[in-house]
């Protein structure tokens, strides 16, 4: 047996649960860690479930040590340290994935931290690098600027030389989102298009976008020539209207897009992207994780509540019991 977190209602019960045994090409995990995302937040209301075939129980990553490995497993075998980006099933002890959705954490990085890091970098990965082509020079808009996502999006825009506008709600968050890669930030509550548009008068190459529904008019306005904007969220509404002649005039494109429902073989692409770019800037500090509280698994209620309450910064680790 092993224990992981169940939902009962609006409930959540430490219980233990069957241990699964991996299939072809899949591994089991020992869980050290966890980490919480606003994906848990929906999916805990009713608003995201899982895809086919994926664990009903909570968790998109987790960090730990490989298990057992299933047929045709070649490059992972029982006592490597992993961390795994995953459909679902990370609030466990122990965790069936596909072996493409692996990584090793990278060098000098705790597995707690490495808990952290699968989501939100390969959220930023796939959005910014695969979608929206950012490169040297561009300019990016990143709205809430001081999330995991957000966070991880400044450290790859920096890294690649990409000029970043935040968007953070308080100024220490600002002052974060500054530290963390953003030349300039805004008050999300504010008239933020402006500054926006004062910083990058012929309109910005690329924006992250989890808001949705509130600000999609205004990301139109301030797109460039060419530009993209990335759909990730909508935590400000499903719906909006939309300017369909400044779509063809800028010749712009509204990409939507969720990294949950990809194929492994996807997942395992944004993954080694991040293996050959993103891992070794860990390695030498050009990026750093950006955990903000490290909690046991069992104050996961605590956790999701300050993670609702927008005052993180960064990520919350889940910790197994008796995880060392």
């Amino acid at each position: 047996m092993s224990r992981a977190i169940l939902q009962h209602g609006a409930r959540l019960e430490w219980a233990e649960v069957d241990v699964d045994e991996p299939g072809p090409g899949e591994v089991r995990i020992r869980v050290v860690a966890s980490a919480l995302n606003r994906a848990d937040l929906a999916q805990r209301a009713g608003l995201y479930p899982p895809p086919p075939g994926a664990s009903p129980i909570l968790g998109l990553e987790c960090a730990g040590f490989v298990e057992v490995a299933g047929d045709g497993v070649a490059d992972w075998a029982p006592g490597d340290p992993v961390c795994a980006l995953l459909a679902g099933g990370g609030f466990a002890e122990r965790v069936v994935c596909p072996a493409a959705q692996l990584l090793a954490p990278p060098p000098g990085i705790s597995l707690v931290e490495a808990a952290t890091l699968p989501e939100v970098w390969a959220t930023a990965w796939s959005n910014l690098v695969d979608l929206a082509g950012i490169a040297a020079g561009r300019q990016v808009l990143i709205h809430a600027g001081a999330s995991g996502v957000g966070l991880a999006a400044l450290q790859l825009s920096r890294l690649r030389g990409v000029r970043a506008f935040a968007l953070a709600g308080t100024p220490l968050r600002q002052e974060v989102c500054r530290q963390f890669g953003a030349e300039a930030t805004a008050d999300r509550r504010g008239n933020w298009a402006d500054s926006v548009r004062a910083w990058a008068p012929g309109g910005v190459s690329a924006i992250l976008d989890p808001v949705g529904g509130s600000a999609f008019e205004s990301n139109l306005s301030l797109l460039a020539t060419d530009g993209t904007l990335v759909l990730i969220g909508l935590l400000g509404g499903p719906s909006s209207s939309i300017d369909l002649a400044r779509l063809l005039v800028k010749r712009l494109t509204v990409r939507g897009s969720a990294l949950r429902s990809r194929t492994p073989a996807e997942k395992g692409r944004i993954l080694q992207g991040l293996s050959l770019e993103v891992w070794p800037a860990f390695a030498d500090g050009r990026v750093i994780p950006t955990v903000d509280a490290a909690l046991p698994i069992t104050e996961v209620e605590r956790g999701m509540a300050m993670l609702a309450s927008n005052q993180v910064v960064g990520k919350i680790a889940l910790v197994m019991p008796d995880a060392a």
